[in-house]
């Protein structure tokens, strides 16, 4: 049995989920990638992927030795790019997985620039709040937005230290006023993000003194940021957000920035991706762009 190439079918078969995506991908057949596990499995003396389920799954030894192949595969191809000129121009598949805020309000100003400048890399983008495994799920790369992460297996860079601050559109703004102080917030629709433990209580922090808590008494909350971003646009209510996902709306007068004086949590912006010896070129790539570019003065 060719090892490298049933390693590469095997780790095509976790990346893509199934046996058909991955025959597909590989321009092969279903029955040959099944016949290349079972070998890989008999040689191995283990059992890689669960069968007795209808969702794809992989057994804990099935995910060590994904992590493996990744790793030596990774490895054989860095050694490839040794030797020609790759190198200078990072080149593939790229898995990234982030929230839907970042997919959605923030990655289409920066995407056509990563295009530009590396043209080889094929970005494969999954937008979802889900925490993804990234070895078991076959993510390169995962870009986060939370609070100080706990440690892990992965490498995890800091690219930006955002502030949450409070916005409305001017419309209802007009139909509302403005509120000049947290007391003033009783007065008006405040919507709640449900996806956060501290979602029914906003903690304003002034630049000096105690913070001010204050009750949301919401009508409406919303468990997806970009839902609820577009409700805020709509006009429905005041919202928080980071101060990076709404800059662009304030600097082109969709929001306006409610109590100025005032910030919520705040925010850590990450890139989080497998350690190892070798990191690949697509991926030092892809870190260091988004690190430059949330390293900007104005992507606070």
């Amino acid at each position: 049995m060719d090892q490298l190439l049933a390693m590469r079918i095997y780790r095509c078969l976790v990346d893509t989920k199934g046996f058909s995506a991955a025959a597909a991908r590989l321009d092969t057949t279903h029955s040959t990638v099944s016949r290349q596990l079972k070998l890989l499995e008999a040689q191995l003396g283990v059992q890689l992927v669960n069968r007795n389920t209808r969702h794809f799954s992989l057994t804990p030894a099935g995910e060590r030795y994904y992590a493996a192949c990744v790793d030596i595969l990774e490895r054989v191809e860095s050694a490839a790019e040794d030797v020609t000129d790759k190198r200078r121009k990072p080149s593939g598949r790229l898995r990234v997985s982030m929230p839907l805020s970042v997919g959605t309000l923030e990655m289409p100003d920066w995407l056509p620039s990563f295009r530009r400048s590396y043209p080889d890399i094929r970005l494969d983008v999954s937008c979802s709040d889900r925490l993804v495994n990234l070895l078991a799920e076959g993510f390169d790369v995962a870009l986060r937005i939370s609070g100080e992460l706990p440690d892990s297996d992965l490498v995890a860079r800091t690219l930006a230290i955002s502030d949450e601050i409070l916005v409305a559109s001017p419309d209802y703004i007009a139909r509302r006023g403005l509120p000049r102080t947290p007391a003033h917030l009783a007065e008006h629709e405040l919507l709640g993000y449900s996806g956060r433990e501290d979602g029914a209580c906003w903690q304003l922090a002034p630049a000096r003194g105690p913070a001010v808590a204050v009750k949301l008494d919401s009508t409406l909350r919303i468990d997806a940021i970009t839902a609820l971003h577009a409700s805020v646009v709509g006009g429905l209510g005041i919202g928080a957000f980071t101060r990076h996902t709404v800059r662009n709306d304030i600097a082109h007068g969709r929001l306006v920035h409610v109590l100025p004086g005032y910030t919520l949590a705040t925010r850590l912006y990450y890139a989080l991706y497998p350690k190892s010896r070798h990191v690949p070129p697509k991926v030092r790539a892809f870190v260091d762009f988004v690190a430059a570019l949330y390293g900007e003065p104005d992507a606070q």
